[in-house]
């Protein structure tokens, strides 16, 4: 333990927190003047728009993600969810069809689909990784299926060999689900290559943002890929040379990407390389130390893979601890409780999985039921560990997204060390809880 021994009080009962005040929370984005710069160079110009003639912000930002994550074609969008569902819309899938989703995401992650008149499917989750069990998977595949969708959850990357084998035997689609993912690699491979199509997120607090939302649509298949565009637009054709006509070639919308967005992503991505080096260390060093507390899971990732740690998801093992007649939830409140006042900016990330949220439990979607059939609504599978993982876990969100977060995390560190010496108390704490 690295806690001075002098300092064992733990601050809920009145010692010193382990964390300065100045280290709970840190900027993030870092925006510097050459992001400043790129913005208001698209503010002193004529190219605000993704539709205007010649190369653009958008275009460029278009050009320079395709060519990172290995993609033939990239479409901006005007945020995650946005991207999410026109990939749905290029690749066909809509009215009558279901899409199996991973029961632990953020909301877009089942919104999508039902945006596009398909029905989501909750799969359980890998109790490790957080991401889409193929086992769980498979065993929802009906003739109505007609795509799989990974998420990419907190950066992890899916164990996309064994969903990609299963969409090949069932002849589905693969949309990844990367919003929180930018960076991350399954075996060597950027995810974001690794199915038919993938959605990312520049939202201000992912691990590449902009200034507000947006949103980036890779995709394998050049007709898909132009279909994405026209969709995006109106259901429009806007190419470089042919001057706007206005006419709808098929259901599109308003989802495009503003050029002040894609010059911030796009000065961020001068950085973002050696932010994620950084990154990797920091987060890397702050994990071993955590690693070696009894009961307490750390990220971890596959072999030859790589995580991007957006979000860091923590289990905790109660008899490993020694704190035993608990439950999951009274140990994470107790924990929670602690650690807070130790200054170690844990949270709760997502407090209820997918199949519980009100949108899929009550199905009322466009109205009078649809999309879903209008018999009555059928129990949906069990999800025993994505309700296990809401039920008894803490996140670290953010803070260690800042390069220079090595040295808050190690007070971080020092906090859980700190708690972990009065695991007797935790037990108390949580029996009682």
């Amino acid at each position: 333990m690295r806690v001075d021994e002098g300092e064992t009080r733990l601050a809920a009962f009145g010692g010193s927190a382990a964390v300065p005040r100045e280290l709970r929370s840190l900027p993030w984005p870092v925006v510097t003047e050459a992001d400043r710069a790129a913005v208001l160079a698209v503010l002193g110009g004529d190219a605000m728009v993704s539709n205007v003639d010649g190369e653009t912000a958008v275009s460029a930002l278009e050009q320079r993600w395709a060519a990172l994550c290995g993609a033939e074609h990239c479409v901006a969008t005007s945020n995650g969810t946005t991207a999410l569902a026109l990939a749905f819309a290029a690749l066909g899938i809509g009215p009558g069809d279901e899409v199996v989703v991973p029961a632990l995401s953020f909301i877009a992650s089942g919104l999508a689909p039902l945006h596009q008149m398909a029905v989501p499917v909750f799969a359980d989750i890998d109790p490790v990784d957080f991401t889409l069990d193929a086992e769980s998977a498979a065993a929802l595949i009906t003739p109505r299926t007609a795509a799989i969708m990974p998420v990419h959850l907190h950066g992890a990357p899916a164990d996309m060999d064994a969903i990609g084998a299963l969409a090949r035997r069932h002849g589905l689609a693969v949309v990844e689900d990367a919003a929180q993912a930018h960076g991350a690699r399954w075996r060597g491979r950027p995810v974001g290559s690794l199915g038919d199509a993938a959605a990312f997120s520049l939202q201000v607090t992912k691990n590449l943002p902009t200034c507000g939302e947006g949103g980036l649509l890779t995709l394998a298949d050049a007709d898909a890929a132009g279909r994405a565009r026209m969709a995006r637009q109106f259901g429009e054709v806007i190419e470089p040379g042919r001057d706007r006509d206005y006419v709808a070639h098929l259901l599109g919308w308003n989802h495009k990407m503003n050029a002040v967005q894609a010059a911030f992503a796009l000065s961020q991505l001068d950085r973002f390389a050696e932010y994620e080096r950084a990154r990797q260390r920091n987060v890397t060093a702050f994990l071993a130390r955590l690693a070696e507390l009894p009961g307490l899971l750390v990220p971890t990732i596959a072999p030859d893979s790589k995580h991007a740690w957006h979000i860091l998801r923590f289990r905790f093992d109660a008899e490993a601890m020694g704190v035993d007649g608990v439950t999951p939830e009274s140990l994470r409140r107790a924990l929670h409780r602690l650690l807070r006042a130790e200054g170690v900016p844990v949270s709760r990330y997502q407090v209820l999985t997918l199949p519980r949220q009100r949108v899929f439990t009550d199905r009322v979607g466009f109205g009078r039921g649809r999309p879903w059939s209008g018999a009555a609504p059928e129990p949906s599978a069990p999800v025993p560990v994505a309700e296990s993982v809401v039920a008894g876990t803490l996140t670290l969100q953010k803070r260690h997204l800042h390069p220079e977060a090595g040295p808050a995390l190690a007070r971080y560190a020092d906090g859980f060390e700190k708690v972990w010496r009065r695991l007797d108390l935790v037990a108390r704490m949580a029996k009682v809880a």
